[in-house]
């Protein structure tokens, strides 16, 4: 995985993914596949807007608690 720097990923080549729960409305959180290790996470509505980036053990940790 390249970095621009030091602890930010290369996301231009990340595949994102919505939830299903999203019901295709495109007001949901996608979350990004094939980054070891790391769970990045952005608002579909503004898909070049931030990403806010989880370990994957904290994000699968996180999800049990939604609903």
């Amino acid at each position: 995985m390249n970095t621009a720097r030091r602890g930010t990923p290369d996301l231009s080549g990340a595949k994102w993914r919505s939830s299903s729960y999203s019901g295709g409305n495109n007001e949901c959180l996608e979350l990004a596949h094939g980054i070891p290790v790391l769970a990045p996470i952005r608002d579909s509505k503004d898909p070049a807007g931030p990403v806010i980036v989880f370990g994957r053990d904290a994000w699968r940790a996180f999800l049990p608690h939604l609903g």
